[in-house]
C-alpha cells in the first residue's frame, strides 16, 4: 500500500474514476484540496463565483458527456447555496459527486462557525450521502460514490470531507473502480406481448424520454417508429434530445395541458412510452 496524504489519495481516486473536471467554489476547509491540486496536477478546477452556478456547470457537463463530474463547495453555507441546482441535477439524473469541505473533526463538538451535520442536508437530493471520517475509508467512499452516481438510474451523490482526513497521512489501499452492468435484456414474454399490441395498433403514439438518449438508443427508436408509422413526442419536461427533431415523424414536445393531452390520447389506441416519465 502506498504511503500518501488524504488529499493526494482523493485526487488519485478521482483520476481512477475517470474524472477530468472539478467544478467548485472553495473556502478554508478546501485548502488541503487546493494544495493537492497544485502538487498533483492532472485535474482541471473550474472556479465558479456562486454554488448554484457551480452545480449548474457540472450538471451540464455530466449530462452532455455522460461522465462523472465533481462539485466542490464550502461547508454548510456552500452546500445550502447549491441545493436548488442539486434538485435540478437530481431530476435530470446527472451523475455528480458533490463534495463539501468540513471542519477538522476535533472542532465539531463545539459547533464552530459555518459548521453543520452535512450529510442529512444533502440526503433528500442525492442517491447516497455520507461523511468520510477516517483516511482508510476514503477509497471505499469515493469508489462507492462514483459507482452509485453512474449506476442507472444515474444521479448525484454527496460526500462530506473533513479537513483532518484530507491532511492525514498513512498507508492507503486505493482499491479500484467497479460498475453495475446497465445493459439488461427485458423479459421475453413481456417484450413479445408489447410487440403484439403495437403490431395490432391502428393509431399508435410513441412518447420518447430521457432514457433513450442516456441509453444511446436513438437509432433503435427511429427504426421502431418508422416500422409502426407512429408519431413521436418528447416527454413534457425533457433534459435530452430523445428523438431526431428533423425526422418527419417527430411532433415536438408533449404539451403539459390536460385538454390537449386528453384530445391527443383520445385519438390513440396504444401509447408506447420509451424511457419517459408519464407523471
Amino acid at each position: 500500500m502506498p504511503f500518501m496524504s488524504g488529499k493526494r489519495a482523493f485526487l488519485e481516486l478521482l483520476r481512477q474514476e475517470g474524472v477530468e473536471y472539478i467544478f467548485g467554489n472553495p473556502g478554508t476547509t478546501e485548502l488541503p484540496l487546493m494544495d493537492g491540486l497544485v502538487t498533483e496536477p492532472g485535474l482541471a478546477y473550474v472556479l465558479g463565483l456562486q454554488e448554484a452556478g457551480v452545480v449548474a456547470m457540472a450538471d451540464g457537463y455530466a449530462e452532455a458527456s455522460g461522465k462523472l463530474a465533481v462539485v466542490n463547495v464550502h461547508v454548510a453555507p456552500g452546500l445550502g447555496n447549491a441545493l436548488g441546482m442539486l434538485y435540478d441535477a437530481q431530476k435530470a439524473g446527472a451523475p455528480l459527486l458533490v463534495t463539501a469541505g468540513q471542519h477538522d473533526q476535533s472542532f465539531n463538538f463545539t459547533e464552530p462557525i459555518l459548521w453543520a451535520d452535512l450529510p442529512p442536508i444533502a440526503r433528500p437530493f442525492v442517491k447516497w450521502s455520507a461523511e468520510v471520517r477516517r483516511l482508510q475509508d476514503l477509497p471505499r467512499a469515493v469508489h462507492r460514490a462514483a459507482k452509485t452516481a453512474l449506476a442507472p438510474p444515474t444521479g448525484p451523490v454527496f460526500l462530506s470531507l473533513p479537513a483532518d482526513v484530507l491532511n492525514a497521512e498513512g498507508d492507503v489501499d486505493l482499491g479500484a473502480p467497479t460498475r453495475v452492468a446497465p445493459r439488461l435484456r427485458g423479459d421475453r414474454a413481456a417484450v413479445e406481448a408489447a410487440a403484439a399490441l403495437l403490431a395490432a395498433a391502428e393509431r399508435p403514439l410513441i412518447m420518447a424520454g430521457d432514457a433513450v438518449a442516456q441509453g444511446d438508443a436513438h437509432a433503435e427508436l427511429v427504426r421502431v417508429a418508422e416500422l409502426l408509422g407512429a408519431p413521436v413526442y418528447a416527454e413534457g419536461i425533457a433534459n435530452t434530445a430523445s428523438f431526431p427533431a428533423s425526422h418527419p415523424l417527430f411532433r415536438g414536445t408533449f404539451v403539459r395541458q390536460a385538454p390537449v393531452v386528453r384530445q391527443l390520447l383520445a385519438q390513440t389506441d396504444v401509447l408506447f412510452s420509451v424511457g419517459a416519465d408519464l407523471l
